[in-house]
């Protein structure tokens, strides 16, 4: 009894409702949790998808605002430009960058869960079931172009550097570049820089720019350098008891040097240039021996002589060809030197003329003279140029392009004379007979051994001049005539050739930057080669379509000393 007693007494205590206690206390946590979740859930409505990123930007988890916040702070800081070393900062708003945040932002939200309702996504949320979906929302931003590109042209205003300043070197007679340039290249700047104001991680932009070329000086350059020089000697080119002419003329670009160009000097032997110009003029037919001889001793001896015979000549044609009197020996040649000076002045010459035979050094010689056309020289500045034959270093420049033009481009003077008075080939041949003027010093004496050059010198007791054609390899041809005087009654060449030289390789290093005279030759003759035997071709074999071709046939033995100038023919 008391053992069935006890037995029930457990029953009882077991029959307790220990399991729907833990029911409703199941249930009330689960309603508790459901209600937590719900809450919770219901409180971030409006966080983004855990991987999305907004132009570039990654806002998962984040809220509208935050992200907005988030993706605007990107793009608000400044873009970092160098130019070189030199960093430049560009505020977006100052090129009107803005971004459309709402509408990318709208964009990202309309992906994924969001796009349920809110019990099934917060279903899925309570079953860990959210689908992790990866957005990339473009960026969506405006600019004004125009303004990055006025923003880049101010940078460009502000940075860019022009080549420095080219100066040259007398000691060497040389030309320095100036320090080379750059500027910014405004074209190819402007797609780096809108590609840095999309970015929201590079920012950085290393402007492109274009080195200048180097200045490497001008001929204007040249020119100060010649006349730096000549003070440097103690020339004074514009003086009173010394005076230069230089013109120098690039025959690619028509630029020019010109020093007192318009001053006139008495023209000695150049004169010789204008003479052969007439006689070419007034051939009917192709010169012969005897006349291509003349013509070569004339300008290659400086043959007063033939020179004077050759006016002789030209005027006993151009009386023939105007149908008037050709009269005797003496009325031809001073048809002759008329018909010179009419000539000269036609193609531009117009303070070149000569109007009285050339002096012969013979006793009892009877010059006259005709009277001097109308010229407009300088007057300011006095050489005490012979009354009776004058020029000018811009006349004879004018003269050797003319005659370069014609025989390379049949222009010049043919283009003067349009009806076959100069035909290309005469024109060539004067420059081939003026090639062969071997002196060896004048201008020939400041270029390279071996370089052609058509020329013509001459000189007299108070000056030297000398003027013609280079022919680089590099094909950068120049006429150049340099006349020198100084009150004088005897020539002192030693210190007038040397300047001419110097000038002359000036010119040379100029147009030859890759091939200079550093120094004067030490080459050269102590005084001007003689021309009969060296340079004068024998009569019979004057080439004028190759100048030199008796010198294959000529012993070498044949060949004279240099002389001084005061054993040249009177009136070199």
């Amino acid at each position: 009894m008391t053992t069935m007693g006890t037995l029930n007494k457990r029953r009882k205590r077991r029959g307790l409702p220990i399991v729907q206690i833990m029911s409703v206390l199941m249930i009330f946590a689960a309603i508790g949790l459901f209600i937590f979740y719900l809450v919770r859930f219901s409180q971030q409505p409006d966080k983004l998808p855990g991987d999305v990123s907004v132009a570039g930007v990654s806002v998962g988890g984040l809220s509208k605002r935050e992200a907005l916040s988030t993706i605007v702070s990107a793009y608000q800081k400044p873009v970092i430009l160098y130019y070189g070393d030199s960093p430049i900062q560009l505020d977006p708003s100052t090129v009107g960058f803005t971004i459309s945040g709402e509408s990318m932002l709208a964009s990202a939200s309309a992906v994924g869960d969001l796009s349920g309702s809110f019990w099934s996504r917060f279903a899925t949320y309570l079953l860990g079931q959210e689908t992790v979906q990866t957005v990339n929302v473009p960026l969506v931003a405006q600019y004004q172009e125009n303004l990055i590109q006025q923003f880049l042209n101010d940078i460009s205003a502000r940075y860019d550097r022009k080549s420095g300043d080219a100066s040259y070197d007398i000691s060497t007679l040389t030309l320095r570049s100036g320090a080379l340039g750059y500027s910014l290249d405004v074209n190819a700047a402007i797609p780096l820089v809108e590609a840095a104001l999309k970015s929201p991680t590079n920012r950085v932009v290393n402007l492109p720019f274009n080195p200048s070329s180097a200045n490497v000086g001008n001929i204007g350059t040249l020119q100060k350098m010649i006349e730096d020089y000549l003070d440097s000697k103690g020339f004074i080119f514009d003086g009173q008891t010394t005076v230069a002419s230089v013109f120098i003329e690039d025959l690619k670009t028509g630029e020019e040097v010109n020093i007192n160009g318009d001053v006139t000097f008495s023209a000695a032997s150049t004169i010789k240039v204008p003479i052969v110009l007439d006689y070419f003029r007034q051939l009917w037919v192709a010169p012969t021996q005897d006349e291509a001889w003349l013509m070569a001793n004339s300008l290659l001896c400086s043959n007063n002589a033939s020179s004077n015979l050759m006016m002789q000549i030209t005027g006993e044609r151009a009386a023939i060809q105007n149908n008037t009197d050709v009269g005797d020996d003496n009325k031809k040649l001073f048809n002759g030197i008329s018909d010179v000076t009419k000539n000269v002045q036609y193609l531009g010459a117009r303070n070149t003329y000569i109007t009285a035979p050339l002096v012969l050094g013979i006793a009892g010689q009877t010059l006259g003279s005709i009277p001097a056309p109308q010229t407009s020289p300088n007057t300011t500045i006095k050489t005490d140029a012979d009354p009776y034959n004058q020029t000018t270093t811009e006349d004879m420049g004018t003269l050797f392009s003319e005659i370069y033009d014609c025989a390379n481009y049949g222009s010049g003077l043919m283009t003067a004379y349009p009806n076959g008075e100069y035909t290309q080939t005469e024109c060539k041949q004067m420059l081939e007979l003026m090639s062969a003027n071997d002196l060896q010093r004048l201008l020939q004496g400041g270029i390279p051994k071996g370089v052609r050059i058509s020329h013509k010198n001459g000189w007299v007791s108070d000056m030297s001049g000398d003027a013609g054609i280079v022919f680089p390899p590099n094909g950068r041809d120049y006429t150049i005539a340099v006349y020198l005087w100084q009150k004088t009654d005897f020539q002192d060449y030693t210190k007038l050739w040397p300047l001419i030289e110097d000038i002359s390789r000036a010119a040379w290093n100029y147009f030859n930057p890759d091939d200079p005279l550093i120094s004067p030759r030490t080459d050269l003759p102590e005084t001007a080669q003689a021309c009969a035997g060296n340079f004068l071709p024998p009569q019979g074999q004057v080439n004028l379509d190759d100048i030199n071709a008796w010198r294959r046939a000529t012993p070498t033995s044949l060949l004279t000393e240099p002389v001084t100038p005061t054993e040249v023919p009177a009136g070199n």
